[in-house]
């Protein structure tokens, strides 16, 4: 089955159009889909209620949406008044053709900033309920200003990832509610923009540090690099552009996944065809 990241910025491609069939259309064959920078009630896209309007685009996948950002907003004077109670969300969103059993969102640790923006992130978790059993997924989108921030949201990341089975996810104990017991996976994939490349102090802190004589070595408990694991790195290889400078680019987008995923992984690669976003969508395959 083929598992996949996009970071859609709001719905604005590189030409500076926003369409969201066009990013659909990047995603089809997918199966279980992470998707980054999903708003609802942004005034940069006409206010536009993105979960809803992507889910109609994909009528065979179930969806949810974590929102970890969500304020209040007011139509700025001369603008159009807003109906009442208009929010501002920013977060993410999964969707897959299985249903998706339970949602949390972890809401990462962050710090006031004064110069920069710095929205509240977080990583979208749920449980699917694929034909061969029950895996986790997380939709994950990092602070993009600071490296020690992103730091102590790995960190934080992996404690609840590793924590996952013991704390027992959303819910625990239904059958007070009448609600069956759900099922509490050890396996999981990771995916989305962690605004960090390839062995940086971030990826290190998360996928590990690579030992001088064996390399990087598989540990349960740490999150292996799908497409590290794959040999699919390139000299060049890259997963963001800078639409002013397409001579600028960087490795921000990934797909980890648990030590009991990493002999099922089949193929992985990121499609820089796909001009929905200054990002570009990765697929990566896990097999039976």
């Amino acid at each position: 089955m083929i598992f996949a990241s996009y970071n859609i910025q709001y719905g604005f491609g590189l030409d500076g159009r926003y369409d969201l069939e066009r990013i659909a259309k990047g995603l089809e064959g997918a199966d279980v889909i992470a998707l980054q920078e999903v708003t609802r009630g942004f005034a940069r896209n006409g206010h536009a209620d993105m979960p809803g309007a992507i889910g109609a685009l994909f009528p065979d996948h179930f969806w949810v949406y974590g929102p970890a950002c969500d304020i209040h907003v007011e139509a700025a004077p001369g603008q159009i008044s807003l109906p009442r109670g208009t929010r501002f969300q920013f977060g993410n969103m999964v969707l897959s053709r299985w249903p998706i059993l339970s949602v949390r969102t972890l809401l990462l640790p962050r710090s006031r900033t004064v110069d920069k923006i710095n929205l509240q992130r977080g990583a979208t978790e749920t449980v699917i309920a694929l034909p061969d059993g029950a895996v986790r997924v997380y939709s994950v989108h990092l602070d993009h200003v600071s490296g020690d921030e992103r730091i102590a949201q790995l960190r934080y990341l992996n404690e609840r990832i590793n924590a996952f089975v013991h704390e027992g996810a959303s819910l625990t104990g239904g059958a007070e509610f009448g609600l069956s017991e759900l099922p509490l996976p050890a396996d999981y994939v990771v995916m989305g923009d962690f605004n960090m490349e390839p062995e940086s102090p971030e990826y290190c802190a998360f996928a590990g540090s690579a030992d001088r004589f064996y390399g990087r070595t598989a540990r349960i408990g740490t999150p292996v690099d799908a497409f590290a694991a794959l040999g699919a790195y390139g000299p060049e290889s890259y997963s963001w552009m800078d639409p002013d400078d397409r001579g600028r680019r960087m490795h921000l987008d990934y797909c980890f996944v648990s030590c009991g995923l990493k002999d099922r992984l089949k193929s992985a690669f990121i499609d820089t065809d796909c001009q929905g976003s200054d990002h570009f969508p990765l697929r990566v395959e896990i097999g039976d």
